[in-house]
């Protein structure tokens, strides 16, 4: 890993147009990285069965399930099941 990092820098300094590319790059991976974990620590998402076999049945049906919700309006939005 340190012997790459050195190629990297002794390639930045020898061509330094490509600065911007490896910056674009690492932002991108970083971006990524974090989306996923967004994902992975989502109350629907289920890492222990054992303990909440069901963890979406626990959410109100006013949770905003999407990351951007255009036209639906989670506020009015009723329950139309039993509590289990």
């Amino acid at each position: 890993m340190i012997k790459m990092m050195r190629v990297l820098m002794h390639q930045a300094k020898k061509h330094p147009g490509l600065v911007p590319q490896f910056f674009f790059i690492v932002l991108g991976m970083g971006g990524a990285s974090l989306y996923l974990v967004r994902l992975a620590r989502g109350p629907h998402v289920c890492w222990n069965r054992k303990t909440n076999p069901e963890p979406w049945n626990n959410l109100s049906p006013t949770y905003q399930y999407k990351f951007v919700a255009i036209d639906t309006d989670y506020k009015s939005l009723k329950k139309e099941g039993p509590d289990f």
